[in-house]
Formats: C-alpha cells, structure tokens, sequence
C-alpha cells in the first residue's frame, strides 16, 4: 500500500471519526504515551504532532515501532499493522519534525502501550491426565493437579484462571466424587468420594506371600478346595487369574474407573464471555487396605495370659515393616506389634490408672520410608466395679436452726466412686442405718443423699445427732458418720461497739492496701454457729468500690484501700456499712440501727504528674510528608488543672519538633525511610510551675516508603575481551521497598534498539548485555542504559564498556603499529639490558600513555549516541 493510498484512508477515517473526539488526541511535540488497544482496525489514527517550528513540512520516524507505525505529513500517527500484545506489549519510537528532510525540532520519543484483549483462549499443557487414587482417600487430600495456560496478559483478568469440573462419567449415584479448587487445579475427593469410593475386588496377599502364579494358586485352593481339574483347564481359576492380571496391569487412559471432563475458564469464569479449554483426568481406584480398626475396647483386670491379640492393621505394602509408639508421653506402654500387624497387650489393664491410650502405628519400608501414612488407634480401657464408694469427709457436720419446720433441708451427704461416671458402677444409693438419740428424726432420698427434719426440732431435746449411713453401689458398700447440730434461733442482732465512727483524713496517693480502722460487733447467739456469725458490707457512700472490708467472721472487721484514691473525682466518702448474719432471722426479727454504723473519709490533694489521653503513641507516615506537616497530636491533662508544657526526647536524625503549648508533632526536616524505617522518641508532658511533675511516654514512629529512589547500576564499568566476547552481566538495585523496587526494566536510554549491542533481562534485578559486533579498534564504549522500578522511575545512566584485545590473562595490550605514540632507542636500549624494576617502570609508563590516547578516543566517541550503540 502506497504512502497515499495511507493517507486517504487514514483521512477517510478521520472524517468519519467526528471533530471533537480527534481534537483531543492532538498536542505539541514532545514526548508522549500512548496506549493502544491490540487488534485495533488498520489504518487508525493515534495522534497529531503539531509543531512549534515554522515551515515544518514533513515527520520522521525511527526506533522499535517504526514498522508498525507511520506518520503522515501533517503529523497524524496511524496504525500500519494490527498490534499484537503477544507479541509486544509496547513501542518506544522517535519522531522528528523535518523542514526539506532537515531535521527543525526533535527528536522527542512515544511509548505506544499495547493494551491485551482478550483473544487467545486458556489450554491445558496435556490432553489427557491419569491419577491413581486408594479407597478412603480422605476428602480434600489432593490427587492429581491439571495446569492451563493463557496468552493474555497474566495481569489483567484475561489471563485470571478458573477450573471447574464438568462432569464425573460414571455417576450412577447422581453424587460428585471428585471436586476440584477453582484456583489450583488440584483435584481431591469429596466427601461423598470418600466414603463411596470401592476399588475392583481383588485377592489379599499376606506379608510375604508375594504376587506369584504360585501363590494366587494357593489362594484359590483356600476357597475352592478339592479341585481335580488342572488350573488352564479350570475356567473358574482361569477367570480369577484374568481378573489378577488386568488388576495389576490397568491403564488408566485404557480402562479408567472414572473419567473427569475438567474446564479452565478466563475472566475469571465469572464472565458469559469468558474462553475456556477442556482436558480429561482418567482415574483409577486401587484398595486400601491401611484402614484403621480403631476405636478398641479391652476391659480393665482381664484375668488371662498375656500377651493377647486386641487388632490387627495391614499396610498396602507387603513387605512393609510395622513400628508401634505412643502418643503421650507415659512411664507405662503395655503394647506391642507383630510383623503381622498384630497389636497385643502386654499385661492387664487398670481404667482408674489411665481410661484410653493413643496408639501411632507406622508402616515403612527397609529403609525407614514411610509406606502409608501414620495411623492413630484408640484403645479404650472399659471399667469394671473394683472401687467401692468413699465418704466425702471422715464425719459430715451440718447445722439446722431449732424450731425449723417440718420437712426443712438440712444438706447434701457427700460421697463419690473411683469407677467410670454415668455407669451403674458409679451408681450411689443412700440409706440412714443407725440416728441417735432418735430414731425417726431425719430422712435422706436414697439415690441423692439429700437429708431432711422429720420434725420440729428443740435445743432443749438434744443440741446434736449422730447418723450413721451406708452409701451403695452395685457390688460394694462404705458406711459413713454425718453429726447434725441443733443450733440457737438467729433472736439476736449484732450490733457496732459503736455507730459513728467519725471522721478520717487520707492523702490521695495512700497506697492500696492500707488499713483506715478497724470495726467490731458482737451476737449473743450461740457462739460458733451460723446465727452468731458476723459478716460486714459496705452499703453506701463505696461507688467506686476504692474500699473493702476483710474480716475472719468473728466480728472484727478491718476498713481496708482496695483501688487508687482520687481527690478530683470523689473528695469525701460517706461510708455506711451493715453487720449481718449469714443464717436468716428468726420470724419477724428486722436489722436495725444498730445493726450499722456509719464514718466519712475525706481526701486531701496531692500534687499529681500530668496524665496522658492515650496509653500508647504508635504512628506511620509517608516518608515524603512536607516540612511542617503534623505526624500526632499528643494530648495530656493535669489531675489539679495546672498549665503544662511538652517537650520531645530522643530524636537522633532531627526530623520531629514538638509544639510545647499544643503538644503537635511535625516534621522539622526531611525524613528518610532507607536511612531508618522505625524509630522512637520520648514525649514529656510536664507541669510548667513544677518541672519535676512530668510523665514520658515513649512514641514509635514507622515511616511508610515512597517511590523517592530510582533504581542504580551497582557497577558502571564493564570489560569484553574481542577474542573470547562474554556478555555483560548489569545489576541494578533500589533503595525503596516493594511495590517501588523490583522487578527492573532495562532499556538503552535514547529508546532505540541497537545495531551494535543486545540489551535482554535476566531477572527482576539484572539484564545481559551482548556485543553484537566486533569494534575495529579497541574502544570504550558509553552506553545510556535507563533502569525503571516496578512503577515506571528511571533515569539514563551511563555505564562504560572497554571493548580491547587482551592477554590469555584477560588484560588489554596495544599491538605494535596500532598506538599514536613509539618508545625510542634509549628505552628499547633500556628495556632489553636494564633490571627487572627498571622494565616495569617502562611498562607503567606505556600502559599510562595507552589509556590517554583511548580516553580521548572515547570523549570523541561519547558525542554521537548513535555511533555507540
């Protein structure tokens, strides 16, 4: 296509394009970027360079994207071929505005993104998949994993992946058996699977019995015996050595158990537009014979000979080798194995000593490899009656008040069994066998050992009892001793040593713990019961609960500080505080006046240091915030109301400055994260009549990373030896942490490619630069090499390759003929006769002369950017 058939098309496709859109999509000369979607119709318009140059009557293009790219006179750039992210994700292109071919202004270079759609549909790396999985696999354990793949953009949701299962052939059942992660590609059971899953019947081999015709024959003589016909005569045995062969020898692409139709959707999946691909997974079921036999019971004290046979476990390896250990950490482990799988009991168990034990059984190989996972066994130990009740208490004292009704509560007898709880072993009955003085006073419910009067009873018959009562269970009896006192009606009240306790001073800053006084009261009841019994309450004036009062019942009560004192909040506590009795009144007896007593508690100031808001000052800030910018506001507040100041500690760099009045934090200066990215200061909050009253708090500042660091060249000299050409290994590094590090892009710094040099990446970090030329002379080259972040920050930086021929050794020499300058006869003369240190001196002064004459070489080479690439 001719340059103008370009140009009618493209203004064709202008007119048609509509004014207004295309007046944006024009600008001045400079540098520009530009994204692009791929597959965009050809010829299309870009954008205008307009010129501030007069008479510019023609552009020019270079660079990688020239031939992708054209320019009209008038400056549009159009498309001249669809773009294709694939296979170029973007284009740097210089532009120069000509006047008669003579270059006015320029030039300046446009970065074309290719923008990915999404046209290339996700594939799976195989067409068919196999996987063996065993019966009971358990749901979620993988088993095989399919992997796809997309040409689209990995960081675009064209390339976003998502696998999903089709359909399961056979599903009989109507119920999924596998399931796959959306995200992974790894397929597992369900667990449906997990419980559904049967392999093909097969006969079982014992340890060492191997997989020989010898060996199925012997098994089929086990369950067909008497057989007179000769085995290849025989067709039931002929059909049971088919059935053994295809089961040792299945192909799981030729004759599956399952087959699973598996999708990979782009987008996602989350869209109707989504591409997607399909692939099969053929699986095949195989026995699992490594199930666990567990939980197992044995009952405690078997009177039998030891050892004996309580499971038996087999591996899915038959040679596998068997290993027993415990879970716990336990002195006794009455276990064993075989080489069997047999687990035997060494000796006789005992429940009350220990109810279950964790077995781990192991199955391995010669080598100590595990064959099949480990397994745990329950072993639980099942009781017997082998412990007879015990008494709660060598004698159970209870109290009940005289004049108590008929039928009143007296307690609870307490009793317990060593057997398993909720069994009939541990069932207790009570029964009364014996009361004194009396024998139809009290009573007890048999299954609960609650006890209760049978009559009204008097202090003046008897002031205690005497019962004896047998506790039961099945097979064993205990008697126990319970003594019931007849205790004095609660008909006193106590009453205060005195009502007005009067008034106390204490300081704010008393320390907790301290005493204020000590209370008394005395009861006229009968001394050591329930109604004679003094307890103490604070009933008023203790809001905050600052106070308690401890006290050993026995009617001296100590008024004690529990919590801080706090003359701001609470100057004065009118306290009142109540003695009573932990036994009820007898009927229509009330607490009194006297009953009660009361006192103040007044508390004097003390000087106290300012208090802080917050408990702790963390904050995080961006490492760029500007020179005055506020980082905290610290509050504080002193207890009396008294002026304070602040002041700030610690601050090694210089960067934090402290409002003294407001207590606003700034930045004084610059902060810098890649010098220190925490660090931590004091703040002083002080009274400002009284210095000394101060509190510090100490404030941890994290600074947050910027992009305020371009990446660098760790080394900007390099050496090629002509003879043996190595590439250049460049390495870059950047100070900022991720996302505005790594990976680098590396690009020549004029945005072309060279004729000369090969510039490609190896990783986030480096690029290999290849010489693809070699020199005519022995040159040192300075490349532009411009290395950009992960967010796009870069600048050209010059990096110096010495192009030379050089020594076995790899040292440049200058051949005979080929340098501007000559030794005369006196050095050769000297060279030839003189010492050894007078013929280094010699050298040193040639390689010196060498290096000039190159030095300006290269300074003449420096000035044409396009000669050095």
């Amino acid at each position: 296509m001719t340059p103008m058939v370009h140009l009618l098309l493209l203004l064709l496709l202008l007119g048609t394009a509509g004014g207004k859109g295309l007046e944006e999509k024009k600008g001045p000369l400079e540098n520009k970027v530009l994204d692009v979607p791929e597959a965009t119709p050809v010829p299309y318009p870009i954008y205008q360079f307009i010129s501030s140059h007069p008479n510019v009557n023609g552009f020019r293009l270079n660079g990688e994207g020239a031939q992708v790219v054209m320019i009209s006179d008038d400056g549009w750039l159009y498309l001249d071929e669809p773009l294709d992210w694939a296979k170029d994700d973007h284009y740097v292109i210089g532009v120069e505005a000509l006047t008669d071919s003579v270059v006015v202004e320029g030039p300046v270079f446009v970065t074309i993104n290719v923008l990915d759609v999404n046209n290339n549909a996700p594939f799976f790396n195989q067409t068919d998949y196999t996987a063996m999985v065993k019966e009971n696999n358990p749901a979620g354990v993988p088993i095989v994993r399919v992997f796809a793949s997309d040409l689209d953009d990995p960081e675009t949701p064209n390339a976003h992946l998502s696998y999903s299962l089709v359909s399961q052939i056979p599903n009989r059942h109507n119920k999924l058996l596998f399931q796959i992660d959306p995200v992974t590609g790894v397929i597992s059971t369900t667990e449906e699977g997990e419980k559904m899953l049967k392999a093909r019947e097969a006969i079982l081999y014992s340890r060492g019995e191997g997989h020989s015709t010898d060996a199925l024959q012997r098994k089929f003589e086990e369950f067909c015996p008497a057989q007179s016909i000769p085995y290849e005569q025989n067709p039931f045995y002929m059909c049971v050595e088919r059935a053994e062969m295809r089961r040792k020898n299945i192909d799981p692409l030729e004759d599956p158990d399952f087959t699973l139709i598996v999708r990979v959707q782009d987008l996602g999946g989350a869209s109707g537009n989504a591409l997607s691909g399909n692939t099969k997974v053929h699986i095949v079921v195989q026995p699992n014979l490594w199930i666990n036999p567990g939980p197992v019971t044995v009952r405690e004290h078997l009177d039998i000979s030891y050892p004996i046979v309580i499971t038996k476990v087999q591996s899915n390896e038959p040679s596998a080798v068997y290993r027993l250990v415990q879970k716990e950490r336990e002195l006794k482990f009455p276990f064993s194995i075989t080489t069997e799988g047999e687990i035997q009991l060494m000796e006789e168990l005992d429940r009350e000593e220990k109810d279950m034990y964790i077995l781990v059984v192991l199955a391995e190989d010669g080598h100590g490899n595990e064959v099949d996972p480990p397994m745990e066994i329950h072993v639980v130990v099942e009781d017997v009656n082998d412990n007879p009740p015990v008494c709660g208490e060598e004698e159970s004292v209870f109290e009940v008040q005289e004049d108590e009704p008929m039928g009143s509560q007296i307690g609870t007898l307490l009793a317990h069994d060593a057997d398993e709880p909720g069994t009939g072993n541990a069932m207790l009955t009570f029964e009364i066998l014996s009361q004194h003085p009396d024998t139809n006073t009290f009573t007890m419910d048999g299954p609960t050992g609650q006890m209760q009067t049978m009559r009204v009873l008097q202090r003046k018959d008897a002031t205690e009892y005497h019962l004896t009562v047998r506790v039961s269970d099945p097979d064993f009896t205990t008697q126990c001793r319970v003594t019931i006192k007849v205790i004095d009606i609660n008909n006193e009240l106590p009453l205060f040593e005195k009502n007005d306790y009067g008034s106390h001073t204490l300081a704010e800053d008393t320390p907790v713990g301290h005493t204020v006084l000590t209370l008394k009261a005395t009861d006229a009841d009968d001394p050591g019961s329930g109604s004679s019994r003094i307890e103490f309450h604070i009933s008023a004036g203790n809001d905050d609960e600052v106070f308690a009062i401890e006290t050993d019942g026995d009617g001296e009560g100590r008024l004690v500080v529990v919590k801080p004192l706090d003359f701001e909040t609470t100057p004065l506590h009118e306290l009142k505080i109540d003695a009573r009795n932990p036994e009820p009144l007898m009927k229509g007896l009330e607490y009194g006046s006297d009953s009660s007593a009361s006192l103040s508690v007044s508390v004097t100031d003390v000087d106290e240091a300012p208090e802080f808001s917050l408990d702790t000052l963390d904050v995080a800030v961006f490492e760029n915030i500007s020179k005055g910018g506020v980082l905290l506001k610290v509050e504080a507040k002193d207890p009396e109301g008294k002026e304070i100041g602040f002041k700030l500690d610690g601050d090694a760099h210089g960067w934090l400055q402290i409002d003294a009045a407001t207590g606003e934090i700034t930045a004084k200066g610059k902060l810098d994260r890649e010098t220190a990215e925490t660090f931590e200061v004091t703040v002083t909050a002080f009274e400002k009549a009284n210095p000394e009253k101060s509190t510090e708090h100490v404030m941890s500042v994290r600074l947050l990373d910027v992009n305020d660091n371009t990446p660098k060249l760790v080394e900007s000299q390099a050496f090629i030896c002509v003879q043996k050409p190595q590439p250049v290994i460049i390495r870059a590094q950047d100070a900022d942490e991720d996302p505005f590090a790594g990976p680098f892009t590396f690009t020549f710094g004029n945005g072309k490619k060279s004729h000369n040099w090969d510039l490609v990446a190896v990783d986030g970090t480096s690029a290999k630069l290849t010489m693809k030329k070699k020199p005519s002379e022995d040159k040192t080259f300075s490349l532009p090499i411009t290395v950009k972040d992960n967010a796009g920050l870069g600048v050209p930086q010059s990096f110096e390759v010495r192009v030379c021929n050089c020594t076995e050794l790899g040292y440049c020499y200058t051949a005979p003929g080929d340098h501007g300058f000559k030794y005369g006869m006196g050095a050769t003369i000297g060279i030839l006769a003189g010492s050894l240190g007078f013929a280094a001196l010699i050298f040193i002064i040639a390689v010196n002369q060498a290096k000039k004459t190159n030095k300006k070489k290269a300074t003449v080479v420096e000035g044409d950017t396009d000669a050095m690439l």
